[in-house]
């Protein structure tokens, strides 16, 4: 893969609409498969319900070769995630494989694979039906290929662990391979009729068994981006401008540097696609070399007035759009929200802010760029190759046709790997010199580059009759919005008819039953400007959700309501918190399931020791149309004097549908539950002059090895639809930990992250 010589392979055009069948056939030695149908666009509508109308391009999902080793080609980027196992599962229970025999290789750039994007929480879920349908078309086919070598009916055969067999006889997948004639057409309806394994038939699915990518992992032999190279490549270190837009470099002095051995020069970018405003790149004969010349060169910017913007700044602008009525989307919008409002009894309203939250991914941001034979390559490890492809174009004024991604190993990517923005300064770099450029981000320039999470800024009122019932609730919820700023196609529009971000308002539409409700999403314009704002891992409902679970214990205690039976009672399942199939079977009922097993667990309303809490809170994961059921509840200890919060243990439950991967299922839950716990109470950081405050892990302070709490972890037992279990856990931590803080010393947090200043100064206030 790293290497200059390797071949490049022709771009494929996109399929005509006419052409949607599912070909099977011996190609080149060994069996391939490939669904056709037409080419992807963007959708207009939610992004969540793009898989079920976009099919695939013409493109090979696995592979029999000749002695029997079955590659499944995946699109999804590996990040640690075990994607590549999960989704090999799928395709291999279905075809009966082998799963010592079974390979993953993770594909680069090409129009036939469609749409590339690894996040939200969906590669397994988008990936389920067609991998399931691609296994059993290849089962169906190499049983009745087999069939016809033994001389025998089809129906008399069985398929098991890549071999097929009739009575006494049998014949394996490599033997049918080589001696047998596959060729075999469905037609997308065909394809769609295919019978698919009950749960009770399944022997890969939900069973434990070696994930394909460990190995290479602990061996060293794993290729991750910042491994890439290539023959006479130049290193380079970027010298990151004041603001994220706005500047220009005035003057470049690289005199100091010129004393630096192996500095080559340095390079002022001239980016037409607006990505890397005002940017140096520093470049040498090494990467050693690169970075100690760049801290000698010294650039002089011409900044624009988001120099001076602050945290503050965005947090005063979200207010003051809560004052308008007519501003923003409005998401929910029932009919007679105003008029529930006028006749309520009783209100309550709160506010609550996130802070801004760095990715600080372990492998800092890098890529390599050279041009080979009039097309350009790019290798480095990225989650939406989709949504670069077309920047890097307009940046180095090519087609996309001239232009692939190599995929390499990710060694994070939390969402910030989403924004391929990193390879343009590379490729910029590379056309400019005429030779390869490798570029490497120090820890400080990752940051000072990152799409951080934006502050957010939330109001949530509640409306109540005389008997205390719940008659109205509002959300308005005011972010930078990332799908604004860099794929805005992907914003559906609201009741009103206005766009809005999905992906920094979902979860505020809950599946709780509150009377007439409105949900109001607003743009907030001093952060998409001042700086870029970015997807990170959980994105929007990381925020949303605190609002919301942290009300719902206001409310409940506003009315001396125990938390746990309060929320029960609103997760009643009715009007459209019913459920619908395919993804949200059972809708609110099964996530009041998973809230009742969290509860028993934990030893909810037993005894506790004095400034201690048990908090709980639920929510749905990510977004409606693919729902997670989850609930946390936290256990922790608060001290009087200094304000320090330690959480002691932590209890999830999650109703995921069926569980793919078990053991890659659980490290995804532990993993979500403690980057919510990190940001909740350890991370966390402020917009200032421009610029976050913390570059580095001396003042940025994300959760340590000593700060781990102890984990239970549990899944309710489905074979409904399997959904995402990548972020969910994530969003329904830091509202646990808060109401738990509340339960052990009566302070309430309304921000997050929860500073022991915070905590006094909440003490104080409740005293």
């Amino acid at each position: 893969m790293p290497r200059s010589d390797m071949p490049l392979r022709a771009a494929a055009r996109p399929s005509s609409p006419s052409r949607r069948a599912f070909l099977i056939g011996a190609a080149g030695g060994g069996f391939v498969m490939a669904f056709a149908r037409a080419a992807t666009v963007l959708p207009e509508t939610s992004a969540t319900t793009l898989i079920a109308e976009r099919g695939f391009e013409p493109g090979l999902w696995f592979r029999i070769d000749i002695d029997g080793r079955i590659t499944v080609n995946v699109i999804r980027a590996e990040m640690g995630q075990h994607v590549g196992t999960a989704l090999a599962r799928i395709l291999a229970d279905e075809l009966e494989a082998d799963w010592s025999q079974v390979r993953v290789s993770h594909v680069d750039t090409d129009p036939k694979w469609g749409l590339m994007v690894t996040g939200g929480s969906w590669s397994v879920w988008q990936s389920w039906l067609p991998l399931a349908q691609a296994g059993a078309a290849g089962r169906i086919a190499l049983i009745e290929e087999g069939a016809r070598l033994l001389g025998v009916a089809p129906d008399a055969c069985i398929a098991r662990n890549s071999t097929v067999s009739a009575g006494g006889r049998s014949i394996s997948y490599a033997q049918i391979v080589q001696r047998g004639d596959l060729t075999r057409t469905y037609t997308a309806d065909e394809l769609a009729k295919l019978p698919l394994k009950t749960p009770a038939e399944r022997r890969l699915v939900g069973v434990d068994t070696q994930a394909i990518d460990i190995p290479g992992k602990t061996t060293g032999k794993a290729v991750y981006g910042i491994d890439a190279q290539v023959d006479g490549m130049v290193y380079a270190r970027p010298l990151v401008p004041p603001t994220r837009n706005g500047s220009t470099v005035v003057s470049v002095d690289d005199s100091a540097a010129r004393a630096v051995k192996g500095y080559l020069r340095s390079l002022t970018l001239e980016d037409p696609s607006s990505t890397v405003p005002g940017w140096v790149m520093v470049c040498a004969e090494s990467t050693f070399a690169a970075m100690r010349a760049a801290d000698k060169v010294k650039v002089t910017w011409r900044n624009d007035d988001t120099a001076t913007l602050s945290e503050q700044d965005v947090l005063d602008f979200g207010r003051k759009q809560f004052a308008d009525p007519t501003a923003g989307a409005t998401v929910v919008d029932d009919e007679g929200v105003d008029a529930a409002f006028a006749a309520a009894a009783s209100t309550l309203e709160r506010t609550y802010t996130t802070a801004s939250v760095l990715h600080f991914q372990l492998e800092p941001l890098n890529a390599l760029a050279f041009e080979k034979d009039g097309r350009w390559e790019i290798h480095t490890g990225n989650q939406w190759q989709s949504l670069i492809l077309p920047t890097l174009a307009k940046a180095l004024g090519v087609g996309e046709d001239r232009i692939v991604m190599r995929t390499y190993l990710l060694g994070g990517g939390f969402g910030r790997r989403l924004n391929g923005d990193y390879a343009v300064p590379a490729a910029l770099a590379a056309k400019a010199l005429g030779r390869p450029v490798k570029m490497t981000c120090t820890r400080p320039d990752d940051v000072r580059f990152d799409s951080f999470r934006s502050p957010s800024i939330q109001r949530l009122r509640m409306g109540l009759d005389a008997a205390g019932a719940i008659v109205a609730m509002q959300h308005d919820a005011s972010a930078g919005w990332p799908t604004q700023v860099m794929v805005p196609s992907f914003m559906p529009k609201g009741k009103n008819d206005r766009p809005y971000d999905p992906f920094a308002i979902a979860g505020a539409d809950h599946w709780y039953s509150v009377g007439a409700q409105r949900v109001r999403a607003l743009s907030n314009e001093v952060a998409n400007r001042a700086f870029r704002p970015g997807w990170l891992r959980s994105v929007g409902p990381g925020w949303t959700n605190w609002a919301v679970e942290s009300f719902m214990d206001e409310a409940a205690h506003e009315r001396g309501v125990d938390p746990l039976n309060f929320r029960l009672a609103l997760l009643d399942g009715s009007g459209r918190n019913t459920g619908s199939a395919p993804n949200s079977v059972g809708g609110a009922r099964r996530q009041a399931a998973v809230l009742k097993r969290v509860a028993e667990i934990a030893g909810w309303g037993t005894p506790l020791p004095k400034d201690t809490g048990l908090g709980i809170a639920t929510t749905f994961g990510q977004e409606r149309d693919m729902p997670t059921w989850v609930a946390c509840a936290a256990r922790v200890r608060v001290d009087r004097a200094s304000g320090d919060v330690r959480v002691e243990k932590l209890f999830l439950v999650a109703d995921a549908g069926t569980i793919v991967h078990p053991d890659g299922a659980l490290a995804q839950m532990e993993g979500a539950a403690l980057w919510g716990m990190s940001m909740a109470v350890l991370e966390g950081t402020r917009f200032e002059n421009g610029q976050v405050r913390d570059t580095n892990l001396d003042t940025y302070t994300p959760m340590r090895m000593a700060d781990c709490p102890e984990l239970q972890i549990e899944f309710i037992a489905s074979t409904e639809v399997p959904v995402g279990l990548g972020e969910p856990a994530t969003t329904v931590v830091a509202p646990a930990i808060g109401n738990a803080v509340f339960a052990a010393v009566g302070a309430r947090l309304r921000h997050i992250p929860i500073r022991p200043a915070d905590v006094l100064a909440a003490l104080k206030q409740s005293a």
